[in-house]
């Protein structure tokens, strides 16, 4: 299944928050973040901005989140990490955020998709997937030079994304958060 929103609708994070919220269910705590991109190119860096930005707001609830703009983990670094969050989180969902290209006119969508990412597709790079769902924010038009556009990115597309894609995801982990705390008290009184 998959569900799409353009960042400049207003009501884009409150649908991004009811489709991701009814992707992963009813989940007893909190996903675990996978940022990709790199902060060198504008366009690939929607991952480890949403990733800084997700950081600053959980500083005080749990959660784990993997890619900032301090320390990006790339396509390349992500067939890693898949092994590495299956012995770190094994019970835990992992929501994966990356940056893709696609049609001139799709430039501005966010897109989440129920199943695995693909790390590196746009630059036709054969990579393992990874997570559980992904969120994909595209940020350039998919043509022979998509790596140069990249570069040629608006900042303001990728940090207005970014803002979304981690209010969202700070809400999902807020709401985890408090239903575990409900849930523990409820079963500590009984």
């Amino acid at each position: 299944m998959e569900h799409t929103f353009h960042f400049n609708n207003t009501l884009a994070e409150t649908g991004l928050y009811l489709a991701t919220e009814r992707i992963l269910g009813n989940i007893s705590e909190p996903p675990v973040v996978l940022c990709i991109g790199s902060d060198l190119a504008v366009g690939d860096s929607l991952g480890p901005v949403t990733g800084t930005m997700l950081q600053a707001k959980i500083k005080d609830k749990p959660g784990y989140v993997y890619g900032t703009l301090k320390a990006p983990v790339t396509a390349k670094e992500a067939k890693y990490l898949a092994t590495f969050l299956k012995k770190t989180h094994p019970s835990k969902k992992v929501i994966a955020v990356d940056a893709a290209i696609g049609a001139d006119s799709d430039i501005g969508l966010i897109k989440l998709i129920n199943k695995p990412l693909q790390p590196g597709a746009g630059a036709n790079k054969s990579l393992p997937c990874i997570g559980d769902i992904s969120i994909l924010g595209i940020v350039a038009k998919k043509s022979p030079l998509s790596y140069s556009l990249f570069n040629m990115t608006r900042m303001n597309v990728v940090y207005s994304m970014a803002k979304i894609i981690s209010n969202v995801i700070y809400d999902i982990i807020t709401e985890c958060c408090e239903n575990f705390t409900k849930n523990t008290y409820q079963r500590n009184i009984l």
